[in-house]
């Protein structure tokens, strides 16, 4: 679907011009994201439709959890199994992303699955260009056990990229070997990309053309020692869940995973770096969201706030199908960020009631919107990163997302419609489109009025014939 556009208005990254001074930035950008969009009755159906046809269908869930579970207990046990190499046989699973988290949308065609790897005591130097969420991770003395097969010449810095390249071998072993046990389709290993910290597998279809589901296994180095210095105080709950709710997340274990920065001419140091993970915590964030204990516990206490990150997500797809290279940056942890910092703000349960859906979910759009044309989106638990730095998120295709968030606020959300697809694991793939040219389509007209007239034709001769023969009759019988 392409948006309505006046010449004028077309999307250009150059076409914002910048302000002279910070300060007036930051009143431009006010003034230009005060006007929010207004809600019709029919934009509130729209929204209200969306956020119900979002939610994921009961039966295709049953069908991709069982194939997903049925591949993870199996590659659990390869890998306490394994003789090729000792160090991943005490792994446990932790599962993260969206489709946990209650607020994957459409179908669920995407799983992450975490590996937590138990490692001795370590310790973590910060990247300073990356401003806490990148790290070196090294060691505190030698050691002879079976980790030592990851470290760098210095014999303590672990080396992400020999762990990736390591367990990437040992999943496509897994991989080549495993067969589905219902045989609706098979595993495949899909292509190793370098700033990514999984190893994907498709579920392809019994041909081998369609993919039909993706499960994205990421190893993550747990972490039991505390927080480094950068999150150590915790996301800022304290309004929104209390502070006995943020104590407890700090005193959880965190994550570190293989992914290295997004940039150019990285230093050796960043090639071997680890980034820091609070999956665990966001998932319990999303799943136990409310001010009060009692929120979503009952149909009488539900709130929408899980329907609006949702149809964020949506509209992010939406964005990324119609222009996919300029906004190949944007990802769906943008969205959720900006929900994070947004039910912070708005943390009583009562600005989310149901009833509430549309304004809620279009407060929600304009404070990302926000954030945006400021340029400024802090990590939730690392605040003085910024998501949206030239170094995370291109200038160019910021400004492009600005000027495409504007555009589909003027235009009514026209990218927000989305089509439900086929169950996940019952492909069915669409009809070819067929071009009807003008002359056969006034042709299919006038066959479908002639065809209505001839209809309207018999009714009426059959009518008439029943009212002669009971007047003849009332005759004879008189």
């Amino acid at each position: 679907m392409r948006m309505k556009n006046s010449p004028e208005k077309k999307l250009k990254a150059d076409s914002v011009e910048a302000p002279d001074s910070p300060a007036e930035h930051g009143d431009a950008e006010k003034n230009r994201c005060e006007g929010e969009l207004p809600i019709s009755p029919k934009l509130d159906r729209w929204i209200r439709q969306q956020g119900r046809d979002l939610r994921l269908r009961q039966v295709d869930r049953q069908l991709a959890v069982k194939v997903v579970n049925d591949l993870v207990k199996e590659l659990q046990k390869f890998m306490k199994d394994n003789t090729d190499q000792p160090f991943f046989r005490d792994i446990s699973q932790l599962n993260t992303g969206s489709y946990y988290e209650l607020v994957k949308i459409t179908k669920p065609n995407e799983f992450d699955i975490m590996l937590k790897l138990k490692i001795p005591r370590i310790k973590w130097t910060e990247l300073e260009e990356h401003k806490g969420l990148f790290y070196t991770i090294a060691l505190f003395r030698p050691t002879r056990s079976e980790i030592r097969h990851f470290l760098l010449e210095d014999e303590l810095t672990i080396s992400a990229s020999k762990l990736m390249k390591e367990i990437h071998q040992l999943i496509k072993k897994f991989v080549s070997t495993y067969q589905v046990s219902a045989g609706e389709g098979r595993w495949m290993v899909c292509r190793k990309k370098i700033n990514s910290p999984a190893v994907t597998l498709a579920f392809m279809d019994k041909d081998k053309k369609t993919e039909i589901l993706s499960v994205d296994i990421v190893p993550a180095l747990e972490v039991p020692q505390g927080w480094p210095e950068a999150a150590r105080a915790g996301p800022p709950v304290d309004k929104w869940l209390g502070k006995n709710a943020r104590r407890r997340f700090v005193s959880q274990p965190v994550y570190f995973v293989p992914k290295r920065p997004k940039a150019r001419n990285l230093k050796d140091a960043e090639k071997e770096s680890w980034r820091i993970s609070f999956s665990h915590i966001e998932k319990e964030i999303i799943r136990f969201h409310g001010n009060k204990k009692t929120c979503c516990e009952s149909k009488e206490n539900e709130c929408c706030r899980k329907l609006c990150l949702r149809l964020l997500k949506c509209l992010f797809e939406g964005l990324k199908k119609t222009y996919p290279k300029e906004l190949e940056p944007l990802c769906s942890y943008h969205g959720k960020t900006a929900f994070f910092h947004t039910l912070s703000a708005r943390c009583e349960d009562t600005l989310w009631t149901p009833g509430q859906l549309s304004d809620c979910f279009i407060k929600l759009l304009g404070e990302f919107e926000k954030a945006v044309r400021l340029g400024s989106l802090p990590h939730f638990f690392v605040p003085k990163y910024n998501l949206f730095s030239r170094t995370a998120f291109p200038a160019r295709s910021l400004q492009f997302l600005a000027n495409a968030l504007q555009n589909q606020r003027e235009n009514g959300l026209p990218l927000l419609q989305v089509q439900r697809s086929a169950p996940a694991l019952c492909y069915t793939p669409a009809p070819p489109e067929l071009e009807i040219s003008t002359d056969a389509l006034a042709a299919q007209q006038h066959k479908s009025v002639t065809d209505q007239t001839n209809s309207c034709t018999k009714t009426y001769l059959t009518l008439t014939c029943i009212f002669v023969f009971l007047a003849i009759g009332c005759v004879l019988y008189a």
